[in-house]
């Protein structure tokens, strides 16, 4: 059975998430999609490791958002990450999945549900929200207000994961560019 080496660039990424540590907004990456009619939709979410051993980043998304339907009709993705600390600048493209809790695969169900049970109250308690991206109504402040759901519970149904399987990476600031 042969194992295969981490990817030269995730190493590199690991150091600077470190480094900057100390910085909250070092969490956050921006993500970029296609839309339906072929133009770029950029969002910020935030980083949740790397999936078991591998190369794939990770983050999460309620299934009623936009980038949902975006990757379904086109996974490829590239994601920009900026280090303040130490000026640099991480460019990963690649192929996002969303895992649901309609995925057959287990061992990616399994890495949704662990997803969930690190996610912050604050941070489940989204996931119960009205749809994201409507305006709040006053009418429904009392929907936003609801306790968080348990982190040992089941996740919620509009709760999804979301894995960038990257296969080209480049940098600024960091002696770094590949293809992986």
């Amino acid at each position: 059975m042969s194992v295969k080496a981490a990817a030269p660039w995730k190493a590199l990424l690991q150091k600077s998430v470190a480094q900057n540590s100390s910085l909250p907004q070092a969490k956050y990456l921006q993500l970029a999609t296609v839309r339906p009619d072929g133009r770029p939709a950029n969002r910020t979410v935030v980083f949740r490791g790397f999936l078991d051993d591998t190369d794939h980043i990770t983050i999460v998304t309620d299934r009623r958002s936009g980038k949902v339907s975006e990757l379904a009709a086109n996974p490829h993705v590239e994601v920009c990450w900026y280090f303040p600390d130490s000026r640099e600048q991480y460019r990963l493209s690649g192929s996002m999945a969303i895992i649901s809790q309609d995925s057959s695969n287990q061992q990616l169900l399994k890495a949704r549900q662990e997803a969930w049970a690190r996610m912050s109250d604050a941070g489940r308690s989204q996931f119960l929200w009205p749809h994201p991206g409507q305006p709040r109504m006053p009418d429904d402040e009392a929907l936003f207000l609801q306790p968080a759901p348990e982190s040992a519970g089941s996740a919620a149904p509009d709760f999804c994961l979301g894995v960038v399987q990257v296969t080209e990476v480049s940098s600024r600031g960091v002696v770094l560019s590949c293809f992986v």
